[in-house]
């Protein structure tokens, strides 16, 4: 199982971040899915935590059947999904994902929000971690997949009207009024021999790459949520819930086909080296050259 904790700084404070990201996610969520595929919410209700008090608890599925790269395709059943579950007890979270056909695989996302620049080395107040396994993600400098750029989520050309915010320039992480930092340690876990360091390597990456637009994105849209209360947020959650489940279950695909015309190896799949893959007639590649399915439908793990 690979750690590692990424350090993400905005020119918010935590209170406002609250807002920003039910916004954010509930509206990415909606624009990225379609045609039966996308996130559906299953769950999204009040939950009491023994430790940390009140808070929500949300569960989704989310359906990218068709922005697996070839070489996934090959061996993934027809139908599948990714569950996302999510306990939010803001300003700490725990977000689980797992995969319908593949038990061995797993993330686990833990989050606090603190109004600091990410210098707080012990936030979850348990053991430090190592500081090779310290990621600070750059809002404003760190590159982004071309594909995902738009000059309006772009923060050094960003002006907020409402905060008079922005644009941010080099070095705005030392002295930013306001500043905080979203603290997330990752654990993910892809137990099958011969693919486990890689995949595991693999997702980091494509995760970075997640957080890196997303919380763009929360600050960049700042003008559509700012001043939003969260009864106001949650009422724009629940309606574009609503639009979002009614997108994916447009495909009749995800309501379940009949048992007997699912893929043979559909609930699970045992894969334990290279070799077996081949003896299954799947061609192998090296996954570091191949792009994860960038769908961005939950743009920032909570």
């Amino acid at each position: 199982m690979l750690m590692k904790e990424y350090r993400i700084c905005m020119p918010l404070t935590v209170d406002e971040y609250r807002i920003g990201q039910l916004y954010m996610i509930s509206k990415h969520s909606c624009e990225q899915s379609g045609g039966g595929e996308g996130v559906e919410v299953m769950r999204n209700e009040a939950d009491m935590h023994p430790q940390h008090g009140q808070g929500q608890l949300t569960e989704k599925r989310i359906y990218l059947s068709s922005k697996l790269p070839g070489w996934a395709r090959a061996f993934a059943p027809r139908f599948f999904y990714v569950t996302e579950k999510a306990w939010n007890f803001y300003p700490y979270t725990i977000t689980e994902y797992s995969v319908s056909f593949l038990p061995k695989f797993s993330i686990r996302i833990e989050t606090r929000f603190e109004n600091n620049n990410g210098d707080n080395d012990n936030v979850f107040g348990d053991t430090p971690t190592p500081p090779e396994n310290v990621s600070f993600v750059d809002i404003l400098s760190d590159p982004i997949p071309e594909r995902h750029y738009k000059e309006s989520e772009d923060p050094s050309r960003w002006m907020s009207s409402k905060t008079g915010r922005g644009p941010l320039e080099k070095g705005w992480r030392d002295d930013h009024k306001p500043i905080m930092c979203s603290y997330k340690r990752v654990q993910c876990s892809f137990e099958v021999y011969g693919f486990q360091t890689k995949t595991e390597d693999f997702i980091h990456k494509s995760i970075q790459d997640i957080l890196l637009v997303g919380h763009r994105q929360a600050v960049t849209w700042i003008d559509e949520w700012h001043g939003l209360s969260l009864d106001e947020v949650r009422e724009y959650e629940q309606t574009m819930q609503e639009k979002t489940n009614s997108k994916v279950k447009s495909n009749p695909c995800n309501t379940g086909p009949p048992a007997a015309s699912r893929p043979a190896f559909s609930r699970s799949i045992s894969v334990t080296d290279e070799r077996s893959l081949k003896k299954m007639g799947v061609t192998t590649v090296d996954m570091s050259e191949s792009p994860l399915p960038h769908s961005r439908l939950h743009s920032t793990p909570e």
